[in-house]
């Protein structure tokens, strides 16, 4: 076995070695510059082996097992490296003294500060299954919400990505050919036929030229969009008013907005309703939830809310003063304070956003498939009415001058 442990030295090492039934054979300093070892390969710890990791905890514990003993059995069957490693760590600390929470807490490039605040509540509840059982419904809603987002982008990026490099083929090596022949010709062409040679002369020949490179029509097709992005990212980031003015016309855009909402509000009342399951009190559930929040647009409406609720308004209230839930939302948080059933509502919100961004999804690239498909139609038009157009116009003279 190769892998990497968290140790005082090579004495420590050997020790925690033999404490797990194993032998050290041979091991070497890792340092900070150095992120890779020879011959090791750690895959990225990913959400379904954390389901499993918490599905595991669940079921070992809620048997009886002792936590040391179930943490053992995971770290030996689990078969992602890192995890293996990250359990084995925990281990030693959970056996040397340390709670779970701050065992967990020792890496949080794995463990997000909400599931330490999940696992922390079960502690002082005294009640750790409850919390593992709100951990993997929470991860297994957060995977399939991430699955749903991964398929609104992908479909329309590979698409889009199709379409792109088939003009470019079209225009800097099918176009060329024809236009060849319709010079040969001598005739006459009209204005589509004109722009379509136009348009490929800027693919084929050389636009600017950078440190004695050309560089042409085609390269800069591709290049200005990745530049543009790449630049828009950097401000964004640079400058918060200008994050914030951008979130804002997300939000507000006709086809992205309504989605982004919808995504925010179920990944929000999903994330709160785990938290308020789990016995946190409601101002800490909501400043963990508002953490899942990207949009910065609705974090400043989050943190109206919990300002709000800290104030003593009920959290029904709350929401509807920030202007950013929509009326059934709140009708529903009211109905569950009422009822004293709010985490119960507030999963009943999240299923409902959660159909609804998925009917919206399929919806949007319903909407994108055939729309790419007509720019490229109509593309292919063009150049088949711009090549053979002037051809078939010109076809009794050409048959005139031959006879």
């Amino acid at each position: 076995m190769r892998g990497t442990l968290s140790a005082r030295s090579e004495v420590d090492l050997y020790n925690q070695l033999q404490t797990a039934g194993l032998e050290l054979i041979q091991c070497g300093s890792l340092n900070k510059k150095k992120t890779k070892i020879p011959g090791l390969s750690l895959s990225k710890v990913k959400i379904r082996d954390l389901i499993q990791f918490f599905i595991s905890m669940q079921q070992m514990q809620g048997a009886g097992v002792p936590m040391l003993d179930a943490l053992s059995d995971i770290r030996d069957a689990t078969s992602n490296d890192m995890l293996r490693d990250v359990v084995s760590e925990i281990h030693r600390d959970v056996r040397d003294g340390a709670s779970l929470s701050e065992a967990m807490e020792k890496h949080p490039k794995i463990f997000k500060p909400l599931y330490i605040s999940l696992i922390r509540a079960g502690e002082d509840t005294g009640d750790l299954t409850s919390s593992y059982s709100q951990l993997e419904k929470f991860l297994k809603w957060v995977d399939e919400m991430q699955s749903k987002i991964k398929k609104a982008t992908r479909y329309p990026v590979i698409v889009t990505v199709v379409v792109l490099f088939t003009i470019i083929f079209m225009m800097s090596y099918v176009v060329p050919q024809i236009v060849g022949f319709l010079k040969y010709l001598d005739i006459e062409l009209p204005w589509y036929s004109v722009w379509l040679i136009n348009t490929s002369n800027f693919f084929v020949e050389p636009q600017y030229e950078v440190f004695g490179m050309p560089i042409y029509g085609g390269l800069i097709v591709v290049a200005v969009p990745v530049f543009i992005a790449g630049a828009f990212i950097t401000i964004r980031r640079m400058s918060d008013e200008v994050a914030y003015r951008v979130d804002s016309m997300y939000l507000n855009s006709p086809v992205a907005g309504p989605l982004i909402r919808k995504i925010t509000i179920a990944r929000y009342s999903q994330t709160f309703a785990a938290l308020f399951a789990s016995g946190i009190d409601v101002l800490n559930a909501l400043k963990s939830a508002r953490n899942t929040v990207n949009n910065l647009v609705l974090i400043d409406a989050m943190e109206g809310v919990e300002t709000y609720v800290k104030s003593g308004s009920p959290l029904s209230d709350a929401f509807n003063a920030s202007g950013e839930f929509p009326s059934m939302v709140v009708r529903m948080v009211k109905i569950g304070e009422e009822s004293g059933k709010l985490s119960e509502v507030l999963d009943q919100v999240s299923a409902f956003y959660t159909k609804d961004v998925d009917e919206a999804i399929d919806g949007l690239i319903e909407l994108i498939q055939p729309t790419l498909t007509c720019i490229l139609a109509l593309v292919i038009v063009w150049i088949a009415a711009g090549s053979l157009g002037p051809i078939y116009m010109n076809l009794g003279n050409m048959m005139e001058q031959i006879q």
